[in-house]
């Protein structure tokens, strides 16, 4: 079974049901469509590509923001067994052109505000034979959507699908070089849905609001809710605590997974008196969950402080293992708010050295995960797949510990150990006793070199007051040698940390570099739960 057949059985069991509903805020417009019908516009979208000449095993590129058409797309390109390639619309046109000289697409789909960068992007992609925009407007050398699919059938056109066969090249946000390319199946993405509704109890009722880009393996948030036919809402165009709170209380929703910056912002509205709870009927809201960079426990605490009842939830995951849900905490299971969990239904999990051999419990490994949801391969990349890879494990290059319940604790990344004093510390300890501190808003630690071998650390931070940065960084320096006893980090490292300070007003013009998906790439800056100011 496959999402094809999951639209399809949705169509017949709830037809005439909601199936996803489009909010733009800012322009006031709301668009949905039931099962049946949206599973006719992804069989006229498929029969038109084939009419076009896409056969299975071709790539197509879809550049847009989330919406409803976009799933149309994505959806009706896997119906013809072609490989869904979507990219992040923040990319530039060196990114774009990356990617398809990689994907070698024979078709496109853009949103109307892309159009006219792709119309010229295309010029220099010969495989591409053929670019749709999916608004109004006419572009040269594109058809708009409605005016390609029109003389199509919805009727299904079947093509023989198996579990092992592609669907889906997926473009990391580059935070180490050039966007890597990451080949996906039907197995996989089945996986990935199975994992979200297992982990968080989905049943025909529930309700998402789904606020993260489709274009990477966050539309696992999504495919879960599919699997047993509930209504999705896609937030578009803006983002804000009241955005969020009216969509939840006006469209009835209950569940939403939100990123740390935003869980910042609708806490400090709460603070503030910005957020009125008694203006909001969130009565069927039972769970938030978040994910994609480390959560501060302080964070979790305080969310629980204002919705005690509400249910939440830590997700793990990454694109080589086809989204979210890998490893989750669990609903209940606050009392571990600084673990991530245990490894969701369909996978498994170890921690191991540098040999692959498991490491004693409570010690510090990498993480390693085997479960459907493993990726194929990187595309055309051998090498890097093999390494990644071994014996059927996907090699996370997380580092991790597991304790005595058998819940896991990631440390850190193995590119983010630093050595201090002779002794490898992990950066994400150091950030987390460094987020206690009053008056740190963003924290990121990075390795320096240092000639004197006392230390190589350096902490720079986001604050409130660029002028305390020397006491601030003095002050992390002395939590962190009390807070380890003296025998990880050498007392030398209030000097070092004043030293280094100054790269925290690099950080705080903007310098800092970003992934795609919200947090700095490296190292990613986390963020304390109520800011004492803007930064």
């Amino acid at each position: 079974m496959n999402f094809l057949d999951v639209i399809a059985k949705n169509s017949r069991t709830f037809p005439d049901e909601t199936a996803f509903v489009e909010l733009k805020p800012v322009t006031k417009a709301r668009k949905e469509i039931s099962w049946r019908r949206f599973e006719e516009r992804v069989n006229k979208i498929a029969n038109a590509l084939k009419s076009a000449g896409v056969r299975q095993g071709d790539r197509v590129l879809l550049l847009g923001r989330n919406s409803i058409h976009w799933l149309e797309v994505y959806f009706g390109v896997l119906k013809t067994g072609a490989w869904m390639t979507p990219l992040n619309f923040r990319f530039t046109n060196e990114d774009i052109t990356y990617c398809a000289k990689v994907s070698e697409p024979v078709a496109c789909f853009c949103d109307e505000e892309y159009a006219e960068r792709m119309s010229v992007l295309r010029r220099d992609l010969t495989t591409l034979k053929t670019c749709v925009s999916m608004g109004a407007k006419e572009f040269e050398g594109m058809e708009n959507l409605e005016r390609f699919i029109e003389p199509a059938s919805t009727k299904p056109s079947e093509v023989g699908l198996k579990d092992e066969d592609p669907c889906g090249l997926y473009f990391t946000s580059g935070t180490t070089g050039a966007p890597k390319p990451i080949l996906l199946t039907h197995k996989n993405l089945f996986a990935s849905g199975l994992t979200e509704a297992t982990n968080h109890f989905w049943t025909h009722t529930d309700s998402l609001l789904m606020i993260p880009p489709l274009y990477h393996s966050a539309i696992g948030h999504l495919l879960g809710p599919m699997i047993v036919g509930a209504r999705n809402v896609l937030l578009t165009e803006a983002i804000t605590p009241q955005i969020i709170f009216d969509a939840m209380s006006t469209e009835k929703l209950s569940i939403v997974f939100l990123l740390v910056p935003w869980t910042m912002d609708i806490l400090g509205a709460l603070d503030r008196g910005e957020l009125q709870l008694k203006n909001y009927d969130l009565s069927r809201w039972r769970l938030m969950h978040m994910g994609a960079q480390p959560i501060p426990p302080v964070l979790i605490q305080k969310w629980k402080g204002y919705f005690p009842e509400m249910q939440y939830d830590t997700c793990y995951g990454l694109t080589e293992g086809s989204g979210p849900g890998v490893v989750a905490l669990g609903i209940g299971n606050e009392r571990k708010i600084a673990a991530i969990g245990k490894p969701g239904w369909m996978w498994d999990l170890r921690i191991v050295d540098e040999q692959d051999e498991d490491v004693p419990q409570g010690e510090v490994g990498e993480i390693i995960v085997k479960g459907n949801g493993v990726m194929k391969e990187y595309y055309k990349n051998p090498e890097l797949t093999a390494q990644t890879i071994r014996n059927g494990w996907l090699h996370t290059g997380d580092l991790g510990r597991m304790d005595e319940e058998g819940f896991l604790y990631v440390v850190g990344r193995t590119k983010d150990m630093v050595k201090v004093g002779g002794e490898r510390v992990s950066a994400k300890e150091i950030e987390e006793v460094i987020l206690e501190m009053e008056g740190i808003h963003e924290v990121a630690v990075i390795g320096v070199d240092d000639d004197e071998v006392l230390c190589d650390l350096a902490t720079p931070a986001l604050t409130s007051v660029a002028q305390n940065l020397e006491r601030i960084g003095y002050e992390a320096a002395r939590l962190l040698t009390a807070r380890m006893a003296g025998e990880r980090v050498a007392d030398g490292l209030a000097r070092r940390a004043v030293q280094h300070a100054r790269v925290v007003q690099d950080v705080r013009r903007g310098r800092g570099p970003r992934s795609a998906s919200g947090p700095p790439a490296d190292r990613r800056c986390r963020p304390r739960a109520s800011p004492a100011s803007s930064a």
